[in-house]
Formats: structure tokens, sequence, C-alpha cells
């Protein structure tokens, strides 16, 4: 059997941005998701997707030959799987061409409606399979900007940014030591729903202008976040990131939507409304976050390799 694990994902700084060159900030989670291959003897590829809890949320077959992957059900999720499949085949076409059969499950360490990355990690898993370019496979599957790729790949925090010349993108992946000193008083929490990437990146794109000056702001944002020491200066960092990402994208940021009253600060991540908020807090913010119907309320250690 052969296994490959990709970690999940959250972008602590540059979302929307990131997609026009902006210096983002993002961390590899403790939680990811594995897939295993063996092979088997009857033609068939037979895929299981298991969830946190060892149940499986989904399976499918797909018949194997060496001019196409056909799979007999027009289940969306099935159909979304096959065209990653052929994709990754068209990429590098000695896959999945020389086999008798295959068993393949896939195991995920969180819930798929946090957001944490199903699909990233899926992806990367794939690739890795495959040995094709997970950048590539993303591109022409899912599409976005790739933060979550280099997340999957790496286990330390990360610096991401995208790179233009003419035609031509490149990506340019630092690693860092990201330890806040103050990462006690850091908290996610899950808003209850899943955010759909490609709307908020769709929405984005229709309404983003004059992204020159904000860009520059935010990179001196992200590195201003790296670089603090203190509890309050990156709570004043975070909610002016907050203010500048509501300017562009012209949406109100979550803090003044739905918690006025918090007694600290909240960062978005990702897309706007929906999957974890950021919060930082110099008392626990439990009891706050509980009583309006926000259970799910992970320490920083917990959450971020």
């Amino acid at each position: 059997m052969k296994t490959f694990k990709s970690n999940g994902k959250l972008l602590l700084t540059g979302e929307y941005v990131v997609l026009d060159g902006a210096l983002a900030l993002a961390v590899p989670t403790t939680y990811g998701q594995t897939l295993n291959i063996s092979d088997s003897n009857d033609g068939i590829l037979r895929w299981k997707s298991y969830n946190e809890k060892g149940v499986v949320w989904f399976e499918t077959v797909f018949n194997l030959n060496r001019d196409a992957l056909v799979s007999p059900s027009d289940d969306p999720v099935s159909q979304r799987l096959l065209e990653i499949l052929k994709v990754a085949r068209e990429l590098n076409p000695s896959f999945l061409n020389k086999t008798n059969g295959i068993e393949v499950s896939t195991h995920l360490e969180f819930p798929r409606q946090w957001g944490l990355g199903t699909s990233s990690t899926l992806i990367d898993n794939i690739a890795t399979w495959a040995q094709v370019d997970p950048y590539k496979l993303l591109e022409l599957t899912f599409g976005g900007s790739g933060y979550d790729i280099a997340c999957a790949k790496h286990n330390k925090p990360i610096t991401y940014r995208i790179e233009r010349n003419k035609n031509q993108i490149s990506r340019k992946v630092e690693e860092l030591e990201f330890n806040p000193v103050f990462k006690e008083h850091l908290y996610f929490v899950y808003l209850n729903k899943k955010q759909n990437s490609r709307d908020g990146i769709a929405y984005y794109k229709s309404v983003r202008h004059n992204l020159r000056d904000p860009i520059k702001e935010i990179n001196t944002i992200t590195k201003g976040i790296i670089d603090c020491n203190t509890l309050m200066e990156f709570q004043e960092l975070i909610t002016s990131h907050e203010a500048l990402i509501s300017k562009i994208t012209r949406q109100e940021t979550i803090q003044s939507k739905l918690f006025g009253d918090f007694k600290g600060a909240i960062k978005s991540l990702g897309a706007w409304g929906g999957d974890f908020i950021l919060v930082a807090s110099e008392n626990n913010p439990n009891p706050y976050f509980q009583a309006k119907g926000f259970d799910t309320i992970i320490p920083y250690d917990k959450m971020i390799k």
C-alpha cells in the first residue's frame, strides 16, 4: 500500500488580494487528509472517502482502460473526481494506464464543512500519486491562488506571493518561524457554515479596482504581523487588515456584522462569510462565542503545525 498525506490550510493575511500579487501569510494545520492506494485485479478503480469519524461519506467506481476513464455514476462528486483524475492523466499519460485495478481510500482528519482544504489536500495527494505538478492540477480543476497547495506541502508557516511576468506565473513560497509569544490569546472559531471559495473569488474579481496602494498596505501589515511581539499590536494590525479588505471588497467586516460587542479583535480567514475566523483576545472568548451558538473554538496551538 502507498500512502500520501497533505496538510490543511488557513490564510491568515492577504485573502482575495493574494490573487493579485499581495504578500500572504498562510499556515498549515495539524489536520489534513491521507490517500491510500493498493492494487487489485478486477480492472476497476474503487474509491472510498472517509470522514473524520471513520465513516464513508462517498464511494464510487471507475472503469479503467488505456483510452479513457469512465464513471458509471452521474453523481456530481463522482463527476468532479473523474475530472480531476482525467486532468492528472492528461498531465501524465502513464497515470492509471498500466494497472489491473486499484483500490483507493481517502481519510479526512477534520469535518468537511470546516473549509480547511478538503479539495486542496485531495488535489495535492492525487498530484503526488500521479507525479504531476499540483499547482497545474489545481489550475485546471478548481482554480485559486495556490496558497493552499503550498500549505499542503510545507510543515511550517509560509509567506506566499504570486508573481506575474507577461503571461508567466510563478509562486514565491518561503517558510518562516511564526510562533507568536502571545499565541495563547489566539483562537479559531468556526462560523457554522461553509463558504464557497470559488464564489468568493468570482465576487472579488467583479468589484476589485485600483489595487496598487491597498496591496502595498496589505504587504506592510503582513510583515508587521510576522514581526509583532505584543497582543495589542497584533490586534491593531488585523483590525487594519479587515478595514482594508472591507473597503476593497465592499463587504462589512465580520466583527461589525456579528460581534460588535466583543472585547478583542476578529479577522476573517479566506473568503468572507463562513469557515473560520481568527480571534485575538486577552480573556478566554469561549463563553462569549458559545453564548452566540458558536461552539467550535480551537486554540492556536491545537490548530497550527
